[in-house]
């Protein structure tokens, strides 16, 4: 009787470990290049893979829901598939919003759905719409639908916005490159020359804040909401760029962060897309093959490296954990930083 209620007991231990083993497979490494990185990135971290078999993953963002039944959890984009998909630890992926950034009818290029997404200080959802060519703010339980903050400068229509951060003050700051137009930056329904960094007041006058980049991706705030962040896809120019924020929401001239020298040392070649800023300064930036940790005076810390094409990334649940979309893949992975 003693050994079968030994054995009961084994058992349910065994089981509870199970219980809280992840299930899920893992992908990748990380590439250590500096020892501050192990302040980072715990040494047995891994690389886990939640979901796969979309088209192109885009624009994480974890949504701190207050509802305690519904819990939070995080959205993102499939660009290619016009859709906004939902995980949670225990449901999984199920669709969220669709369609996300195109509602004409017909096709509308490879990319017509949202990327980048942010929640502002309102609880609302914050998209950058390709298709459809601006970005929108909606509830997140739909009621009321979506409503457009801003689809033009000075009349002529945005491109394709890509990336967005909202500013505590109630302003947004968003990337307009032409990833999202059918023929690209050789589309002929182009009314921009160039591909700006945009702000939109809180009265809703939209500016251009940055004018001279030839590819501006990802967008991001330091803690202070002194410093904007903007990072180049331009794979000829791969820059991360730093811009002091006035008082009146414009932006001082720039200076490189990181740019090719620093992929140089490590072979690493191609633009960066989208990143997010811990509550250090550290950015933690898409790029070729993965995530690079960049510490706030320009070092290079460490690469989460997935092996392909990364396209963003967003602190989720207590805010150590770092989500990640990457070509067909959502991951994550836990490190000891913190995001805000």
């Amino acid at each position: 009787m003693k050994a079968f209620v030994l054995t009961c007991l084994l058992m349910a231990i065994v089981g509870q470990i199970l219980a809280q083993t992840t299930p899920y497979p893992t992908i990748g490494q990380v590439v250590r290049l500096d020892p501050r990185i192990d302040k980072l990135i715990p040494k047995d971290a891994q690389i886990e893979v939640l979901a796969s078999g979309f088209v192109w993953t885009e624009g994480p963002i974890w949504v701190k829901n207050r509802d305690a039944v519904a819990g939070n959890f995080l959205l993102f984009s499939d660009v290619p598939q016009n859709t906004i998909f939902k995980w949670t630890e225990k449901e999984g992926v199920t669709p969220f919003l669709k369609p996300s950034g195109y509602t004409g009818t017909g096709v509308y290029g490879d990319e017509p759905g949202s990327n980048g997404l942010t929640i502002d200080r309102k609880g609302q959802l914050i998209a950058c719409e390709h298709g459809d060519r601006r970005v929108t703010a909606m509830p997140l339980d739909g009621i009321g639908g979506k409503r457009t903050l801003a689809d033009n400068y000075n009349g002529k229509r945005f491109n394709s916005p890509n990336d967005v951060i909202a500013h505590s003050n109630g302003s947004y700051y968003f990337t307009d490159p032409p990833y999202g137009m059918p023929k690209k930056e050789k589309d002929p329904t182009r009314e921009t020359e160039g591909f700006g960094v945009y702000r939109i007041a809180q009265n809703g006058i939209v500016s251009m804040v940055v004018g001279d980049l030839t590819r501006p991706n990802g967008i991001a705030l330091s803690p202070d909401e002194k410093t904007l962040y903007v990072a180049q896809s331009d794979p000829s120019r791969p820059v991360i760029m730093a811009y002091a924020v006035q008082p009146d929401g414009s932006v001082s001239k720039g200076r490189v962060v990181f740019g090719a020298d620093g992929l140089k040392k490590q072979n690493l070649e191609g633009g960066f897309d989208g990143m997010k800023v811990d509550r250090e300064g550290n950015l933690w930036a898409t790029g070729p093959g993965g995530v690079l940790v960049i510490s706030p005076t320009g070092d290079f810390l460490g690469h989460i490296k997935i092996g392909g094409a990364t396209a963003n990334c967003a602190w989720g649940d207590d805010g150590s954990m770092l989500y990640i979309t990457a070509d067909m893949y959502l991951c994550r992975i836990k490190t000891t930083a913190k995001g805000w």
